[in-house]
């Protein structure tokens, strides 16, 4: 968001340079991000001066009459310079460009005044027109001053061209109250305790003439408020320097003198507005509706849009004039002929339009501020404002019968505050003196005070302060966070002890593991869409979190799952043709339960296309569920876990897949994602995806190493081939090995499947190796007889299994 310095200036009264106001909104917490100097004039009229023709003497040059000149612009002796302009005369004072000066031209052109002969006289500078200062158009001949000003006064005094600077807020999106010059400036008197000064209404006086308008609101939830106000008459043109100069220093185009007032009041005020030309009013009546989903609208910048059900829209009796709080009609807008307009000034649902802005792509200075909330009670003043300067500088007369339809007002905030909370939270004890002072500049009256507790009331406009915290927050950022001195012993109500483990550390870890196997750091959004929610509600841990002044609809909720996020960063790399994906990402899930909110981190694995690339040495090959398997493997090995147990993954989310279980709580759960989620994020190729839950994978790493010698007897490999049911997984197998074999039995491996006809109905044949060692003396054929025959016993026993030859 831009503000300009002078601007600000005319709203508070304000001595200190740019600079200084920029560290003071930034310690309030408006922070500012960059400070411009700009210039109305090109230049800044570095150079011109006032100056006074002495002598003027004509002389002809191929039958064009030249005139030498000598003009005294403040210095010892006067400069020679030879003039081409008809009408420059001894005596006269005029605007003087010193040798140096550069001259800008409106063709972007410009050049040095150097000294230099013309025609065999010396020319010592230049004396201007208009055009060559900047000032103006004309370039008919010189420009004659009528001042006293001394000879060699800087130009930019006598055109009082102050310089000015463009200060670049970033604005967060639940300071909605600052999105103006006002909003800046009330930040200003609570932390400088100078007063506001609004700008005057004064003259605002309307004729005997009443208005034949008419409002009806038929959605007053989505207009609680609206104000209508008839002005006959005007003039549409140019609007005057001053008002350009303003507009231009914030980066705005001027457009005409009662479209530029409105704009002018919007960043002054934060109170967007809209003016109609009244005669395209049919039945001079203004309702505030929904028209039919599929309606037809043409906006100003000349595109017919297509209306979704949702869209609310100022209409006159018979059709769309405009979209409520974001764009105005082409037919109703204002015209060079317009001589008689309707100005709207309303508040809009920040809701309401929010959606109908995203729903069209539409971003103006309008729905920037309706997104995020503006003052229901600015209306009437700000229409008031309008109707003062378009009669200034346009003309007309105002129509009798302002109209303000505002059926259900919008109360205060009001809440309790304890004092003792707030010094807890500041870390500091202030005067309750204070504290009403800071409060008071902001806005916020302190109805009661018995010394514990004290009651609110917060201005609507302030949407960011509904609770005792914002108001300790919006007290700390007034009296500034420097100004809380730490003590050399600190302390706090609350003191968490300090981990055993270094987390940090062990993410890097899994980091430069994963990196050094070809994954891809990603970190996406935590803010979603609510489809993705939607689509994960039945692995939900609980409510989702809905953002209270969300960016757009489409991001309006907190993420309950890596999964989507991550798959929409899978969908942007292979739309670029990078197929051959493996990605990995360390993230937060949100979700509310019983009225808590609560937030987990996460690790998540994604890989999709083949494991490398195409290549004549060797066949591409897709990524299966094994290489991922293989990756979760070396994670969990690599954070010391290495007994789980292996169920179903959740069929909701994977297609196939497993979820390990350590001390019977899911560690990670990794599969093929289903096509139906995939395609949520525009995802067509099979991906598949592991999800650690790493906050409980922490708590099972150990500092503790007990470290082995080497075993000095050899191991023994033998190998069994089972035919068993097919629903009897290697998880059963392996646990029964393990039970049956579990001093001798070292590891276990599945080598090879097979399932065919001659097997029989539901069955499949598993080959697999035993490895088995003694570790105190080398095996003899007797005893590893015994220990094959103990787990032939137990598979046939357990499991129904088959043995084969």
């Amino acid at each position: 968001m831009k503000i300009s310095y002078n601007w600000l200036k005319g709203l508070v009264d304000i001595q200190e340079s740019a600079e200084e106001i920029g560290k003071l909104l930034t310690a309030t917490g408006l922070e500012v991000e960059g400070i411009e100097e700009i210039e109305s004039v090109k230049g800044g009229l570095k150079g011109f001066v006032v100056g006074e023709v002495l002598t003027c003497e004509t002389f002809m040059v191929k039958e064009k009459q030249l005139s030498l000149t000598t003009v005294d612009i403040g210095t010892d002796t006067p400069s020679s310079i030879v003039c081409g302009a008809g009408n420059v005369r001894a005596g006269q004072k005029v605007i003087v460009a010193t040798l140096g000066t550069t001259i800008y031209f409106a063709d972007g052109k410009s050049f040095v005044i150097e000294k230099r002969k013309v025609y065999g006289h010396p020319s010592e500078g230049m004396i201007c027109a208009e055009d060559e200062i900047g000032v103006g158009t004309s370039h008919d001949g010189i420009l004659v001053l009528d001042t006293i000003l001394k000879n060699g006064t800087p130009a930019a005094k006598y055109f009082s061209l102050e310089p000015d600077f463009q200060i670049e807020i970033g604005l967060t999106p639940n300071r909605a109250d600052a999105a103006s010059h006002l909003g800046v400036a009330r930040d200003l008197r609570a932390v400088l305790e100078r007063e506001i000064k609004m700008p005057s209404i004064e003259n605002f006086k309307p004729s005997s003439q009443a208005t034949d308008f008419q409002v009806v609101i038929e959605n007053q939830e989505a207009c609680p408020r609206f104000c209508g106000l008839e002005i006959r008459g005007i003039t549409v043109q140019e609007s005057p320097s001053w008002l350009k100069n303003a507009l231009q220093s914030i980066g705005l185009n001027p457009i005409n003198n009662v479209v530029d007032i409105t704009n002018y009041i919007c960043h002054t005020l934060g109170q967007p507005m809209h003016a109609f030309d009244a005669d395209e009013v049919k039945g001079h009546k203004i309702v505030v509706r929904v028209p039919e989903k599929g309606t037809k609208f043409t906006t100003l910048d000349g595109t017919e849009r297509t209306l979704s059900g949702n869209d609310l829209m100022v209409c006159n009796a018979e059709e769309p004039m405009a979209i409520a709080g974001v764009f105005g009609g082409l037919k109703s807008g204002i015209k060079t002929t317009t001589q008689n307009l309707f100005l709207e000034v309303a508040y809009f649902s920040p809701v309401w339009v929010r959606r109908t802005a995203t729903f069209h792509g539409l971003k103006t200075d309008a729905s920037f501020r309706y997104e995020r909330g503006t003052d229901p009670n600015m209306p009437p003043f700000a229409i008031r404002l309008a109707a003062v300067l378009i009669q200034e500088l346009a003309g007309g007369e105002i129509q009798d019968g302002l109209i303000d339809v505002y059926p259900n007002p919008i109360e205060n905030f009001k809440f309790s505050v304890k004092h003792k909370n707030i010094n807890r939270l500041l870390g500091k004890n202030l005067d309750d003196r204070l504290i009403h002072k800071i409060l008071q500049n902001l806005d916020i009256q302190v109805l009661s005070d018995d010394g514990a507790t004290m009651e609110v009331s917060v201005p609507p406009y302030r949407v960011d302060v509904t609770r005792e915290a914002d108001i300790v927050e919006e007290i700390l950022r007034i009296y500034g966070f420097g100004s809380i001195e730490l003590s050399e012993n600190l302390q706090t109500d609350y003191l968490s002890s300090f981990p055993e483990k270094d987390v940090d550390k062990l993410q890097f870890k899994i980091i430069e593991l994963l990196a050094g196997n070809g994954f891809n750091e990603i970190q996406t959004l935590s803010i979603t869409k609510p489809a993705y929610n939607q689509a994960l509600a039945a692995t939900a841990k609980g409510e989702e979190v809905v953002l209270l002044n969300p960016l757009s609809e489409e991001l309006s909720v907190m993420r309950q799952s890596l999964l989507l996020t991550g798959m929409e960063s899978v969908a942007y790399n292979i739309n670029r043709r990078q197929k051959d994906l493996k990605l990995f990402e360390f993230g937060r899930s949100y979700y509310k339960k019983e009225d808590k909110y609560k937030e987990n981190k996460h690790l998540g694995l994604w890989l999709t296309g083949n494991r490398q690339s195409e290549s004549w040495a060797s066949p591409s090959t897709p990524v299966a569920f094994h290489d991922l398997a293989l990756a979760v493997q070396k994670v969990l090995k690599a954070m010391r876990v290495n007994n789980f147990e292996t169920q179903e993954a959740d069929a909701s989310i994977f297609q196939y897949g497993l979820t390990y279980i350590v001390n019977k709580k899911p560690i990670v759960s990794l599969g093929l994602v289903k096509s139906s989620l995939a395609k949520l994020a525009d995802v067509k190729q099979a991906v598949f995806y592991a999800d650690f839950d790493w906050e409980y994978l922490l708590k099972q790493y150990s500092e503790k190493i007990a470290f082995v010698g080497i075993p000095k007897f050899p191991e023994v490999r033998r190998d069994l081939s089972l035919v068993i049911d097919s629903n009897i997984n290697f998880e059963q197998i392996s646990a029964i090995a393990l039970k049956t074999e579990r001093n001798l039995l070292q590891n276990i491996n599945l080598f090879d499947v097979y399932a065919g006809e001659k097997l029989g109905e539901n069955k499949k044949s598993y080959s697999v190796s035993f490895t088995l060692l003694d570790k105190e003396k080398t095996l003899t054929d007797e005893v590893i007889d015994k220990s094959m025959q103990r787990l032939i016993a137990a598979y046939e026993k357990d499991l129904g299994a088959v043995i084969r030859k």
